[in-house]
């Protein structure tokens, strides 16, 4: 299983009921705004107290890389003056407790408006073609019905963050965009042109997802000279 990527202090796989829409006090989730944080904005103390018992100390599970969740609000798309300038960061985490602190207190893909992109990408690269890191890149991307990738969203989070992919430094992130027909999952990388370890990402990302379509792979550059007439390079 792809929890397996992020352990506890006492070597057990996380608690899978994590996955589920449970804050990190046990209490359901209540209906938030789109790309709301449950009881307001999250801060040091609170993400590293948040698992702790009192009179105990918190052991902090460091992460290889430190990672962004971005959100891109529809209601806002529609006065952006550009594309992505709507876009901005929530948060960064760079340990096991503050990702499921900051999980467990935001909105699934199935609770997000239509027209909402939600990323989480390595700290300081911006998920955007103009990125430096993500320019000469392109994504695979995996389809889904209405409200049906919540958790194929979080167990592409922990593969990613869990370095899991035998190619991990070429990926840059990924993201979920949420429409009015379903919903997509694409993970980004930053060297399209290696064939093969964009085959071997793609075919493990399949594996960690038990997903079964197949899905294929754009390069950055064709989707912005042909939109949405870009063709797939590669498939698995």
């Amino acid at each position: 299983m792809v929890e397996e990527a992020l352990k506890t202090d006492d070597s057990k796989p996380i608690d899978d009921t994590k996955t589920r829409g449970v804050r990190s006090d046990g209490e359901e989730d209540e209906q938030l705004e789109e790309g709301e944080i449950a009881g307001g904005d999250i801060d040091g103390d609170t993400l590293s107290s948040s698992s702790s018992r009192p009179g105990t100390a918190v052991v902090q599970h460091p992460l290889e890389h430190s990672w962004t969740f971005w959100f891109d609000n529809p209601s806002a798309k529609a006065k952006q003056s550009s594309w992505g300038s709507s876009m901005r960061p929530i948060y960064t985490f760079s340990t096991v407790e503050e990702f499921w602190s900051l999980y467990n207190n935001i909105h699934r893909p199935s609770k997000l408006a239509s027209g909402a992109d939600f990323y989480c990408f390595k700290n300081k690269i911006e998920p955007k073609w103009e990125d430096p890191v993500c320019a000469n890149g392109g994504k695979w991307t995996m389809t889904f019905s209405k409200t049906k990738s919540d958790m194929c969203w979080l167990y592409t989070l922990l593969a990613m963050i869990g370095e899991q992919f035998d190619h991990g430094d070429d990926i840059c992130g990924a993201v979920v965009n949420v429409r009015a027909r379903g919903e997509k999952i694409s993970l980004w990388t930053k060297n399209a042109a290696n064939e093969s370890a964009q085959v071997s990402i793609g075919k493990q990302w399949k594996e960690f997802l038990d997903y079964n379509e197949t899905i294929g792979f754009i390069f950055h550059e064709d989707a912005k000279k042909l939109d949405r007439g870009a063709k797939n390079k590669y498939t698995v």
